[in-house]
């Protein structure tokens, strides 16, 4: 029943015409409870609110798959003009992107251009950005350009997929340089020829990415909502004398708001991933595909908060 829902969503999260009615329509179907808006405006209110709570924020403009230029630099306007609000306004906020969404499929030179227009912007307005992961095929080459500019910026981070056999070759290639990485379980349609396909093992597995990152002495981001990942977490750090400023819970918005609040009053830092743009109807079927649990999340979401 796994394979079938998460296939399901998935399907559905690339099918074109939906993403197409689901822009014209506007934020309905229940995302509008996930997804902070279509402007920067109203994602500034929800950051300001989630701050005032004690929350720290990354926002994402949502868009992936890019294909043309044009396309790609109102993308990389917005996201300039996210982060110039982000220091405008000092908003306890990062920044997220996806290479796919700033040209990577376009070329080299145009995807590296576009970055290093942002991150210039990230340097002047004191803004971190993680690279988001997106599929295996984008893997290699998204970790190659995080390198790139890990060597010319020194706030910049990027995701590590814990249901790809590749992780820990990937995290020990990495590891020159202490990097900020955001430790996730996946959210792609993957072969099992390069991915788990069984739960259990990529709960292991990233078990084992968290207790290598942090024993390395790397600021560790732990994205989940998987309750016993972070247990396991809690106990690993108080075990082995790791500091509270040394890692992180992240959460999505909308998804067990009541446990966010509890972690950050429990002294932990929390960060609330907020994506907020039209093109949110791709990233809302996947979190449904994400895991059975996460569909659950979501249901309940929608009645209370």
């Amino acid at each position: 029943m796994e394979k079938v829902m998460r296939n399901f969503f998935l399907f559905l999260s690339k099918n074109k015409f939906l993403t197409r009615t689901a822009k014209k329509y506007g934020l309905r179907f229940g995302a509008a409870r996930f997804v902070a808006g279509e402007t920067i405006e109203q994602a500034v209110a929800v950051i300001k609110e989630l701050n005032r709570k004690g929350l720290k924020v990354t926002i994402d403009y949502l868009g992936e798959f890019v294909d043309n230029k044009k396309e790609a630099r109102r993308m990389v306007d917005n996201c300039i003009n996210a982060i110039e609000v982000i220091g405008r306004e000092k908003l306890d906020s990062q920044m997220s992107l996806k290479l796919t969404s700033m040209g990577m499929d376009i070329s080299d030179d145009f995807v590296m251009a576009n970055m290093r227009e942002i991150m210039d912007a990230a340097n002047k307005n004191k803004v971190f950005v993680t690279i988001d992961m997106e599929d295996y095929e984008r893997c290699e080459k998204t970790l190659q350009i995080f390198k790139q500019l890990s060597r010319e910026y020194d706030n910049i981070g990027t995701v590590i997929q814990a249901y790809l056999f590749r992780t820990f070759e990937d995290m020990k290639e990495l590891d020159a340089y202490a990097p900020n990485l955001r430790l996730v379980k996946g959210a792609y349609k993957e072969s099992s020829e390069v991915a788990f396909p069984d739960k259990s093992d990529v709960d292991e597995n990233y078990k084992k990415m968290i207790q290598m990152h942090l024993l390395h002495g790397h600021y560790t981001a732990v994205a989940t909502h998987d309750d016993a990942i972070i247990e396991f977490t809690k106990q690993f750090v108080k075990d082995n004398d790791i500091p509270n400023n040394q890692f992180e819970f992240q959460m999505l918005y909308g998804i067990r708001s009541e446990r966010q609040l509890e972690l950050a009053k429990e002294g932990y830092t929390m960060r609330v991933y907020v994506p907020y743009g039209t093109d949110w109807y791709g990233y809302f079927m996947r979190r449904l595909a994400e895991r059975p649990a996460n569909v659950s999340f979501i249901l309940k979401g929608m009645f209370k908060k």
